[in-house]
């Protein structure tokens, strides 16, 4: 593959990705990832700010489509399903091609704690980007803290249970399912 070919960033998130599978995260190095990706340090560095974050290449567009998905729900939407048309929205990002990524996104995340760090941090970004959403809608705290936290449990489960090979359903699907089981699950706590 050619430097000039398009797609740098996926490529560099493929080759990161496959490096860390095959030889681990700490021993994986940055010149390593853009080698296999056939394309240079210095375009790494254009597109991540060092390795671990090559990781988590999805994160402020996932925070911007939940966050849009909140601002177009109807306006009587419940905050449930506001955060249901969040998770509706973002989607977009889960295509087949991407299902490959999941088993070995999270083996290389559990597999190591600094990544697990860094994913809680994504989790709460996501949850931040929801509930400030929420809150424009004019939902109250603590009702809107806690559907993002629910919003983003249901998304981490359902992108578990999609990249998992033998699943047939789709994102929408195993979200709104999850979303579902966390609602019943609370109202359940009395």
């Amino acid at each position: 593959m050619g430097r000039w070919e398009p797609n740098a960033r996926e490529r560099l998130v493929r080759a990161a990705l496959e490096l860390f599978t095959e030889q681990g995260y700490d021993n994986t190095t940055v010149a390593q990832i853009a080698e296999r990706a056939g394309l240079t340090k210095t375009t790494f560095f254009r597109h991540f700010p060092d390795k671990r974050e090559v990781l988590f290449a999805g994160q402020d567009t996932h925070a911007r489509l939940l966050a849009d998905g909140i601002d177009t729900a109807p306006p009587a939407a419940t905050p449930l399903q506001a955060v249901a048309a969040a998770l509706d929205a973002a989607t977009a990002t889960f295509t087949p091609g991407q299902r490959d990524f999941g088993p070995r996104l999270r083996a290389v995340i559990a597999g190591n704690s600094e990544l697990q760090e860094r994913d809680a941090f994504k989790r709460a970004r996501l949850a931040a980007a929801m509930a400030d959403a929420l809150r424009k809608r004019d939902v109250p705290d603590p009702t809107a803290s806690l559907a993002a936290d629910l919003g983003v449990r249901a998304f981490s489960g359902a992108f578990a249970r999609w990249s998992d090979p033998a699943n047939e359903q789709t994102f929408t699907e195993l979200a709104r399912q999850a979303l579902h089981e966390l609602h019943a699950a609370a109202t359940g706590l009395d």
